[in-house]
């Protein structure tokens, strides 16, 4: 570097906080120049176009909300097939709706179980 700069950035270096923003604000009066607002937009910007892309989930859980008491029957045997529980454990689970009943599955078979138990007549979701 130039010797004229590195003596400026070893001043710099000793200046005070009070000091450095007093030499902001001469430095914008004197070359009628803003110093915060333009260098920060210009800065964020490459950083927002390097954002990682977004991964797509592969692992869902599948949410029971709501059982209708005159569907709870067919609902039931609709969550024994999709958890393989025994008929205890799956009307256990069902009766404790607003409940996830299966962690882990693949999009295609949560989106299957979803629609198994949808037609039995249940509200259910995938998280």
């Amino acid at each position: 570097m130039n010797k004229k700069i590195d003596d400026i950035i070893d001043m710099l270096a000793t200046l005070n906080l009070l000091e450095a923003a007093k030499l902001v604000k001469k430095i914008e009066e004197t070359f009628g120049v803003v110093a915060s607002s333009p260098v920060m937009a210009m800065s964020a910007a490459p950083v927002a176009a390097v954002a990682e892309p977004v991964e797509e989930k592969t692992e869902f859980k599948l949410y029971l909300a709501e059982v209708p008491a005159d569907k709870k029957i067919a609902i039931l045997k609709v969550v024994r097939t999709i958890t393989g529980l025994g008929l205890k454990e799956a009307k256990d689970l069902v009766e404790a709706a607003p409940k996830i009943i299966q962690e882990g599955m693949t999009k295609d078979a949560s989106e299957a179980a979803k629609k198994q138990l949808e037609e039995a007549g249940a509200k259910a979701s995938l998280k």
